[in-house]
């Protein structure tokens, strides 16, 4: 049942304007949280090491690759090119994030999640797990909305998409 409503409201008069909000919180964000990472690769290197998953090298890799991985997808949905794609990958390092923030608060580490800068170990009661990890699922519930509608108002997306047609 939810379903049908989700897509009546999709195919209906606000699911493009809703898309398009979709579209620009989620690339927003992802914009924002690499951007602050960019210039500082030393402490975005840390915030994934904090996590104590991965080993060294490839946690160094992720502090350097990430922001700038972000960044990308954010002007992609920003601009509404290739939204599907864009959608999909937003989604799912979401999942990854709301993994890696679970299985710290689980193993009791005290860090800061490093997602807006940042990271490292903070004091026990600094922890921010729960409303870090339902602010990544709320943007993997956005992701998932453009997946599957990923026509929106004002997407580069659309103009390629209508011209293809004509």
């Amino acid at each position: 049942m939810i379903f049908k409503l989700v897509e009546k409201f999709a195919l209906g008069k606000y699911g493009k304007w809703f898309g398009l909000l979709s579209r620009l919180t989620l690339g927003g964000v992802l914009l924002a949280a690499g951007w602050l990472k960019i210039f500082t690769p030393a402490k975005s290197q840390m915030a994934v090491r904090a996590y104590e998953v991965l080993p060294i090298s490839l946690a160094n890799f992720l502090g350097i690759f990430l922001p700038w991985f972000e960044v990308g997808l954010g002007i992609l949905l920003i601009l509404g090119i290739a939204v599907r794609l864009s959608a999909f990958l937003g989604g799912a390092l979401m999942v990854v994030f709301i993994a890696a923030i679970s299985q710290a608060w689980a193993r009791g580490l005290s860090i800061d999640c490093g997602c807006f800068g940042g990271g490292g170990t903070v004091a026990p009661g600094e922890t921010k797990y729960l409303s870090e990890i339902l602010r990544d699922a709320g943007l993997a519930l956005l992701a998932l909305y453009l997946f599957r509608y990923p026509l929106t108002r004002f997407a580069a997306e659309k103009i390629t998409k209508s011209k293809e047609i004509q």
